[in-house]
C-alpha cells in the first residue's frame, strides 16, 4: 500500500502530523506493507533565503493578527507539539526557503533514509533554529543521516532533484492538494491536516480495504 504525504518543513502542523502518522502506524495491523514516499511542498515558494526579524512579528503581519496573537499561537502550538514528544522553540526558528531542503529529501530517497531525513530536518528547524537554505546546515544534516558527502556536495553546487520537487508540486496542484500535510493512500483516500491518530488510521484500514477490494475484483 502506497501512503505519500505532502508536507512542507516549516511547518508545525507537518512535524506534529508526523508524529501522529507514527502513532497511527502502530496500530494498524498492516504497517509492514506500508511504503510510504515523502513529497515536496512549499508553503511559500518565494521565500528568500533568510527572513530577518523576529519570527512572530512575520506571522502577525502574515496573517494580520497581533504580535502577541502570534506569541500566543506559538505557546499553544509548543504546548501541543509537546504532547507529541516534540521540543518547538519557535524563539529560535530561522525562516526562510525550503527548496533545497526538500532537494535534499529526494536524495536521501535514493539511500533509503527519506524518512530520516525528513525527521532530521524537521528537528533542525523547529528545536535547534537551524537556518534550511544554508548549505552548511544540510551538508551536516545530510551528513549524520548517512548520507554520502561527495553527492550532499554534488547537490548542493547545482540543481539535482529541482525538477523532482516541482513533479511533487505539481502532483499536489493536480490533486487538489491545497495544504500540508496532506496523506494520500494509492491516491483515492485521504486527509489533510495534523489529524488525530485515529483519524489517520481510519484512513490507512479505509485504503487497505479499497485496495485488496479491487485486487479482489
Amino acid at each position: 500500500m502506497e501512503l505519500e504525504i505532502w508536507s512542507d518543513i516549516a511547518c508545525p502542523w507537518c512535524y506534529i502530523g508526523k508524529r501522529r502518522l507514527e502513532t497511527a502506524l502502530g496500530r494498524f495491523e498492516h504497517a509492514d506493507a506500508v511504503t510510504i514516499t515523502w513529497r515536496s511542498f512549499e508553503l511559500d515558494p518565494a521565500a528568500p533565503a533568510e527572513r530577518p526579524g523576529d519570527l512572530a512579528e512575520q506571522l502577525a503581519g502574515k496573517y494580520g493578527m497581533s504580535i502577541e496573537q502570534a506569541r500566543q499561537s506559538g505557546r499553544e502550538l509548543t504546548a501541543m507539539a509537546a504532547a507529541e514528544g516534540l521540543a518547538f522553540r519557535f524563539d529560535r526558528v530561522r525562516s526562510g526557503n525550503t527548496f533545497d531542503g526538500h532537494r535534499l529529501v529526494h536524495l536521501a530517497a535514493e539511500h533509503g533514509a527519506q524518512d530520516a531525513m525528513k525527521e532530521r530536518l524537521l528537528r533542525a528547524y523547529f528545536s535547534e533554529g537551524r537556518l534550511i537554505s544554508d548549505p552548511e546546515t544540510l551538508l551536516a544534516t545530510g551528513t549524520e543521516v548517512g548520507l554520502p558527502v561527495p553527492e550532499l556536495r554534488e547537490l548542493l553546487a547545482g540543481e539535482r532533484f529541482a525538477d523532482d520537487v516541482r513533479r511533487d508540486e505539481q502532483a499536489a496542484s493536480d490533486l487538489g492538494v491545497r495544504g500540508v500535510p496532506t496523506f494520500i493512500v494509492d491516491r483515492r483516500v485521504g486527509v489533510t491536516g495534523a489529524q488525530p491518530p485515529e483519524l489517520i488510521l481510519q484512513m490507512l484500514r479505509q485504503g487497505w480495504a479499497r485496495r485488496h477490494a479491487t485486487v479482489a475484483t
